[in-house]
């Protein structure tokens, strides 16, 4: 485990990187379902409210590893017919790395759909009550005021799904991504050193967690600035 020639650092760095792209990535796309699911769960409409409810409750009882699963085989049970038609024979499928980030997306976005309704349900009505006194359209009372409070509830729900998101990112590798815990595998087969090799991966898991937690950390903090705590 290092940097000179033939080691398997750069290899562990490269990984890291790749683990932390699909859960960027996944928690990105998982964020946009999440506010289209909570705008969904906020309608009046019962066919709204009944479609995220669906979708909500199959993705948070699924397997996360199905659901990668269906993504990636399922785009190959797609993909492969049409590919038939013009004479082509084989396995043709979603890149791997674009399937895992889907899916990752799609089971973050569920969580993600109850933090941010629940923290736009926890916004007070004299707020918004406020907000129409004063004349503001819908979409300018959203973006001054209902946006801000709901974010200052969501903030910290939303820091355990990216923590979520990032150990979900280890399960891609059945895709033949290689990402963190695959290149440990890796290495810990070719030098049969498991332990230096998993080691070197929590450490890697731990900064990525640390730095998003600083991040996360920061944001809330400014997001809360001039309400007191009691």
């Amino acid at each position: 485990m290092g940097f000179g020639p033939g080691g398997w650092g750069p290899l562990m760095i490269r990984a890291a990187g790749m683990t932390l792209s699909l859960a960027v990535c996944g928690y990105l796309t998982g964020l946009l379902a999440g506010v289209l699911g909570a705008w969904a769960k906020l309608q009046k409409s019962r066919v709204l409210y009944r479609i995220a409810d669906v979708y909500t409750t199959i993705l948070r009882g699924v397997p996360d590893l199905l659901v990668i699963f269906i993504f990636y085989c399922g785009s190959a049970a797609t993909i492969s017919p049409i590919f038939e038609l013009f004479g082509h024979k084989g396995f043709f499928a979603l890149p791997g790395f674009l399937a895992g980030f889907l899916a990752i997306g799609v089971v973050s976005g569920a969580y993600q759909t109850e933090v941010l309704r629940g923290a736009v349900q926890a916004v007070g009505n004299g707020e918004i009550e406020a907000a129409r006194a004063y004349g503001m359209t819908g979409f300018l009372m959203f973006r001054r005021v209902l946006c801000p409070l709901a974010l200052r509830y969501a903030l910290p729900g939303l820091a355990n799904v990216s923590q979520l998101v990032l150990k979900e990112a280890a399960l891609v590798s059945v895709t033949g991504v290689v990402e963190l815990v695959r290149q440990a595998q890796l290495g810990a087969g070719a030098t049969r050193d498991p332990f230096s090799f998993y080691l070197a991966a929590s450490c890697l898991y731990l900064a990525i967690t640390s730095v998003t937690g600083l991040l996360f950390q920061f944001a809330e903090a400014r997001a809360m600035q001039g309400v007191s705590r009691s």
